[in-house]
């Protein structure tokens, strides 16, 4: 149950800082800043969540870390040795299934929020 509610909780996590912080990223890199501003405009907690990034990217950064450790450690294939059951293996192939994606879209942000967007800023003329 706590693997299962850390993939959640890290996948929630990730999806966050990509809404926050890279999708606004994107879509200013691709010319489309009117949609990011009727974006702001629609939804105004927008402006306050990516004025707080970084604590948003650090809680689901650990987030992350906590699920990597619950997924790998060893006692979970112990675990599932003893219970003998295919429930138990196909619930820890879901697990990892969601933090590779977990780990992707944190990774994304963390990539057009803080290096891609102040590379092209500060490439600019």
């Amino acid at each position: 149950m706590r693997q299962q509610l850390a993939s959640v909780l890290s996948l929630f996590g990730s999806l966050s800082t990509l809404i926050c912080c890279a999708l606004p990223s994107v879509l200013v890199v691709l010319g489309a800043g009117a949609v990011v501003a009727s974006l702001v405009s629609a939804l105004p907690w927008l402006v306050w969540v990516s004025y707080h990034k970084t604590w948003f990217f650090w809680v689901a950064g650990f987030l992350l870390a906590v699920n990597f450790m619950l997924v790998y450690r060893p006692q979970g294939k112990i675990a599932c040795a003893v219970s003998g059951g295919n429930a138990c293996e196909e619930a820890r192939r879901w697990n990892k299934l969601l933090l590779r994606i977990s780990i992707a879209l944190y990774g994304f942000g963390v990539f057009m929020t803080y290096l891609a967007l102040p590379l092209r800023q500060w490439l600019e003329p």
